[in-house]
């Protein structure tokens, strides 16, 4: 497994977690010791953490944006937070490209939702990168990415 890979996996789970904790507390010490990473990992981890909870209002506002039909708080906790994750990386992670972004956040999608998960992921993904004037770099450098889930 790839160290972004899985510092991906454990972002995903301590933002679960903040989830229901609402906060910092006990959990996260004892999170750390009980999932194992690379001092890369968990560094790349609790960077694409602190950067949702930091703009947890503006990525839940694209979200609501683009996800018709669907409030944010009536998402399930993975579907939601991988996409925050994941769209936090397209916005404010310019060294890494779009297309390992949504690759990435599919994959997490099929491992940790439903059925649906990645489809939903995938569309969501795509229509932010494919029509935000701000990602105009990346959705260039990424050849405006189509991909099946």
């Amino acid at each position: 497994m790839g160290s972004r890979h899985q510092a991906r996996e454990r972002a995903l789970q301590i933002l679960f977690q903040y989830d229901i904790h609402r906060r910092p507390g006990l959990w996260l010490d004892v999170f750390w010791k009980e999932n194992e990473a690379t001092d890369v990992a968990k560094a790349f981890a609790e960077r694409l953490v602190a950067g949702v909870l930091e703009k947890k209002k503006e990525l839940d506002a694209l979200i609501g944006k683009y996800a018709t039909n669907w409030k944010i708080s009536r998402m399930p906790i993975v579907d939601r937070n991988i996409l925050r994750a994941g769209i936090y990386e397209l916005f404010w992670m310019d060294d890494v490209p779009a297309k390992v972004t949504v690759n990435e956040a599919i994959e997490l999608a099929k491992s940790f939702g439903d059925d649906e998960a990645s489809k939903f992921v995938n569309g969501i993904l795509d229509q932010i990168l494919n029509k935000e004037l701000a990602l105009a770099a990346k959705r260039a450098e990424a050849g405006a990415v189509k991909r099946e889930a």
